[in-house]
């Protein structure tokens, strides 16, 4: 008899608990359904897109107009749908934020930097997890302390834009104070830390006894001088290289029959040049010494052609310069390293746009290859 009650029990207890999870699980598929139609009449989501959106939070509850608030006041701040919608998609639980509480104190910090559009959005985007929590005097403490260090609101904002996540996930005062004076007592002027700063806001998480032994490799290594032009961008460089990636990678080029005065000649110039991967300097160097002939000591004076992309920059081109003086040599300069320096509007208009009308195929050419 106590056998038959207790299993008697046990199935009521498990069918309480299916009628709960089955009940549950329905209100959740249904306020998933809520949440994808919004995204779709809201942000023009795919339904594909929208369900699976939806799928990743569970936060909405019947009655709950978050998400079109959330929507609305990205919209009066000026971010468009494509801007909301790589948001949304990102991050879906920036839907569920309060409005009040916790976007618009942080949107302020932001619009006093004049961020706006598209460089918001961005913002925003890499802020991750840290843009969700709530604001408090930390943030005011690193925006006035960053203001200090650089000087004006626009160099804050080009920081900022670089890695959003110091003004929410740091004490930077206390984190970034002892690397400022190190430099400084190394004889960094303030311009130069305010470029490292800019360039890669991490330097300045270190440990300050990393940051000497990176200073003092770039000496070292490079043979460079701390009242050298390329100094910093030594230290940036070596941020992201230990020693023997350096050796590594010295080594490809004596493979390509560099001396050593040709390559320090070549890092002296740009140090940055040694920031690329191991594979894309070998393929830089296979294009531009065995297929187009040029020798080292043209390559460590002109140190540029290393650091652009080839895939991006150098071939394509290459490419044009090449058809253009197949069919009319004269119409313009081909020297390569010219091209490849030029910004992306002076090569147009120097090297594409001349020839549309009479050589279409240089510009379909070019076009195609930046897609």
């Amino acid at each position: 008899m106590m056998l038959w009650f207790r299993q008697c029990r046990n199935n009521g207890i498990n069918y309480l608990f299916s009628i709960y999870y089955s009940t549950a699980a329905s209100a959740a598929t249904s306020y998933n359904n809520l949440l994808a139609e919004i995204l779709v009449n809201s942000l023009g989501f795919s339904n594909e897109k929208a369900i699976s959106t939806s799928a990743n939070v569970t936060l909405l509850k019947p009655g709950n107009n978050k998400p079109q608030l959330v929507i609305n006041f990205f919209q009066q701040i000026g971010l468009d749908k494509t801007h909301i919608k790589s948001l949304v998609s990102s991050n879906p639980r920036l839907l569920f934020s309060d409005v009040d509480k916790t976007l618009k104190p942080k949107i302020k910090v932001f619009q006093e930097l004049s961020l706006s559009g598209t460089d918001l959005a961005k913002v925003i985007a890499k802020s991750g997890s840290f843009f969700l929590l709530s604001l408090d005097n930390s943030i005011r403490s690193n925006l006035d302390y960053f203001r200090k260090l650089l000087g004006s609101d626009d160099s804050v904002a080009k920081f900022i834009k670089r890695e959003p996540r110091f003004l929410w996930g740091i004490n930077a005062p206390k984190l970034m104070s002892p690397n400022i004076l190190l430099l400084q007592n190394l004889g960094f002027s303030s311009v130069d830390i305010q470029k490292l700063m800019i360039w890669n806001p991490r330097i300045f998480t270190q440990k300050a006894g990393r940051l000497k032994d990176i200073v003092d490799r770039v000496e070292k290594t490079f043979f460079l001088s701390r009242d050298c032009n390329m100094f910093i961008h030594g230290v940036y460089a070596l941020v992201w290289l230990d020693e023997s990636t350096v050796k590594k990678r010295l080594e490809i080029f004596r493979s390509f029959g560099w001396s050593d005065s040709e390559i320090f000649t070549l890092v002296q110039k740009l140090p940055l040049c040694l920031t690329k991967s191991e594979a894309k300097i070998k393929n830089a160097l296979n294009f531009l010494m065995k297929e187009l002939g040029y020798e080292s000591h043209y390559l460590a004076s002109h140190p540029t052609f290393l650091t652009c992309s080839l895939e991006k920059r150098v071939l394509p081109r290459h490419n044009v310069l090449k058809l253009v003086s197949q069919k009319e040599p004269t119409k313009c300069s081909l020297n390569l390293y010219t091209a490849v320096i030029c910004s992306e509007s002076k090569f147009l208009e120097r090297y594409v746009l001349p020839f549309k009308d009479e050589m279409p195929e240089v510009y379909d050419l070019y076009i195609k290859s930046r897609m």
